[in-house]
């Protein structure tokens, strides 16, 4: 087993969206081959409507597909394939824009006006960048979830994990997406295919995400089964961990426990065209979607 090294850590920076809607952004529109095959990453959290409430209006998508994992609250959704519905707390919606599509996501905070979730893009192929849109929504309750003897809980999303299989299928990149707590004081070793590319994004708690032959960053102390230890690299609420080449990743728990994100994908190695919603291989492709948004002709009739 090769644990893989922590590469860098980072916050996700404030950002505004769609109509002013208020986010945190992990990575996106930048260094796109650094996380091939996905794009970007924006975790949008808000406990004041006012933060959210005008949401993201009709807006086209062409060469990728994104994935919604909803935590609190709601988003209402419609698109041009004619789907409507809403994801609430755990549901997930994978959507292929490939050739084109025109959504709308509007968010509705719960009971306390807390809305939570998270969007993926991950990128297509070249020869997939034109494929028929596709759609689909999972509700919570078909999310397999997974308890260890040691209290670890892994949602599996998307992909397959200890032997369940999430119920998102079909998507290019072939992603495992995983919702993982860990509770306090626990060490947990996690398998992650040697060919993908991971990353962990954690939002509750704090939790050491290193080789502990050759951990870094911040010292700090921790009492662990009676053993003091020390712990370095202690990742918080928000933060982006981009791990090396490897098998696993390992993570030590804070006295809060840990729950993050760990997502992993096959890389694409192509050449990345993006402006905006729209993401090609050429400068010409990328131009092409344009002229057909002005054209009118970005939908494209289905077979």
């Amino acid at each position: 087993m090769s644990i893989r090294p922590t590469l860098e850590t980072r916050q996700a920076q404030a950002t505004l969206e769609g109509a002013g809607v208020k986010l945190h952004r992990a990575f996106g529109f930048h260094k796109p081959s650094e996380l091939d095959p996905f794009l970007l990453f924006d975790d949008f959290r808000n406990e004041r409507p006012e933060d959210y409430q005008k949401g993201f209006p009709w807006h086209p998508h062409r060469g990728i597909e994104t994935i919604t994992y909803v935590l609190s609250g709601s988003v209402d959704h419609a698109d041009s394939l004619g789907n409507t519905g809403s994801l609430g707390a755990g549901d997930v919606q994978w959507m292929t824009a490939g050739s084109g599509i025109l959504h709308q996501e509007m968010p509705t905070g719960n009971a306390n006006g807390q809305m939570h979730g998270f969007q993926l893009w991950a990128n297509l192929p070249g020869d997939l960048k034109m494929t028929a849109p596709r759609y689909q929504d999972v509700k919570s309750t078909e999310i397999p979830e997974i308890i260890d003897d040691d209290g670890t809980v892994v949602r599996v999303v998307v992909g397959e994990f200890w032997g369940r299989r999430g119920p998102v299928d079909g998507i290019a990149a072939d992603p495992q997406y995983l919702d993982v707590s860990i509770p306090p004081g626990v060490t947990k070793t996690l398998p992650v295919d040697t060919y993908r590319r991971a990353f962990a994004y954690v939002f509750e708690g704090a939790g050491a995400f290193a080789d502990a032959s050759a951990p870094t960053g911040v010292l700090l102390e921790k009492e662990v089964r009676g053993e003091e230890v020390n712990i370095r690299d202690m990742s918080g609420d928000r933060t982006l961990i981009r791990f090396g080449t490897g098998d696993s990743i390992t993570v030590q728990a804070g006295d809060r426990g840990v729950r993050f994100l760990l997502i992993s994908g096959a890389p694409i190695q192509e050449p990345v065209a993006w402006h905006g919603p729209i993401v090609m291989n050429t400068a010409e492709e990328l131009q092409q979607a344009f002229t057909d948004l002005r054209n009118g002709t970005f939908i494209r009739p289905a077979h």
